[in-house]
């Protein structure tokens, strides 16, 4: 391996601690800066980690970082990214990639223009739960995949969340914060999606801040709340998925792909290894899998670290902006077809990406 990626982070709020936790444990990235629109927090997480604070424009003017983690809201996503570039950086961004195709994809010609990577979230599925599910779809453990089912919902994150009120504003909602898990999940599994239909609506509760400073404080929502799709993956296989913020509590299972042996509980693809569990004609009872591939022990960032490590290989890396960019169209072309009242094809496509094997590491691969 040689040298570390040097990365400065741009947006210090309630997701980077999952970053801060995992980079120090991965070699090929050494943190350099932090940056927030709000500079009492980003010198207060630089002295806590010690690094430097900087604005959001020293961190892009500075020559030392080689990457920039883009943790900022889904809103500025794309223009983030697009100034990174244009300073010549690499970035890997929180999920979604953009607000929409179009403003994804000026990020993707300008990093082809320049010769830079971008990746985006999630990372959850390089670790051994996807990745295990994967390699038993793969060695046919459950004979041809024929459909899938994803079914994840909750109440809504203002029961828990101090700020939670972008999540009901474009870009989130459930579909755009919780779809990108389980969508690149899907892809992943069963690769890309060429159709969709679908519906998506918003019940008339109120809702508000329950924990924190800002508790008691009323929250708009000007996103679908519950939104139920279709989707017809390239093989022919169909996934049904529904994510909500109107459920206070199921029973219907998270996550399941359906072959013509059997069938995987797939674990959950908020997680990095959870357990897979299989169910076939031959052991007729849940069975748990033993783990046969994937990033051990992973965290959030070890996308950042896999890009890192494809930067110095010349590999394409896993949690790819093409992956992100084809996740994105399914959930415009979701809540447009919901929108119309019809099928919607999609514009993008994507290979199904490396598969991670047992034992690797993003340093190594």
């Amino acid at each position: 391996m040689g040298e570390p990626l040097n990365v400065g982070i741009i947006g210090v709020g309630n997701i980077s601690g999952q970053y801060f936790e995992a980079i120090p444990r991965l070699p090929g990235l050494r943190l350099a800066a932090v940056a927030d629109l709000d500079a009492e927090r980003a010198r207060a997480v630089a002295a806590e980690r010690g690094v430097r604070a900087a604005s959001v424009d020293e961190l892009l003017a500075d020559g030392a970082v080689d990457a920039v983690l883009n943790l900022t809201v889904p809103a500025a996503h794309a223009e983030v990214a697009l100034r990174a570039l244009t300073a010549g950086k690499h970035v890997y961004g929180e999920k979604p990639l953009a607000l929409s195709v179009a403003q994804a994809r000026p990020v993707l010609e300008a990093a082809a223009e320049r010769g830079l990577r971008v990746g985006c979230a999630p990372d959850t599925v390089l670790g051994t739960g996807i990745q295990t599910a994967r390699q038993v779809l793969d060695t046919g453990g459950i004979g041809d995949p024929v459909g899938a089912h994803v079914h994840w919902s909750a109440p809504g994150h203002e029961r828990w969340h101090p700020a939670p009120h972008f999540y009901y504003q474009p870009g989130a909602g459930p579909l755009f914060d919780m779809g990108p898990y389980y969508l690149t999940s899907l892809v992943t599994l069963l690769g890309p999606v060429v159709r969709v239909s679908g519906t998506a609506t918003a019940s008339t509760r109120e809702r508000s801040v329950a924990t924190g400073p800002l508790a008691g404080s009323t929250i708009d929502v000007d996103v679908a709340t519950h939104v139920s799709a279709l989707l017809e993956h390239a093989n022919g296989v169909t996934s049904t998925v529904t994510v909500s913020f109107e459920v206070w509590a199921t029973r219907t299972p998270l996550f399941e792909v359906y072959g013509t042996a059997g069938t995987i509980a797939v674990p959950d693809p908020n997680r990095f290894s959870e357990p897979v569990e299989v169910y076939t004609p031959d052991a007729p009872e849940w069975t748990q899998v033993p783990v046969a591939a994937g990033y051990a022990d992973a965290g959030r960032g070890y996308g950042l670290a896999d890009l890192a490590r494809a930067v110095e290989t010349g590999r394409p890396h896993r949690a790819g902006g093409d992956l992100a960019l084809h996740v994105l169209d399914i959930m415009e072309s979701v809540l447009l077809a919901a929108d119309s009242q019809r099928v919607v094809a999609l514009g993008t496509t994507v290979a199904r990406p490396e598969p991670v094997p047992a034992g690797a590491s993003p340093d190594t691969w």
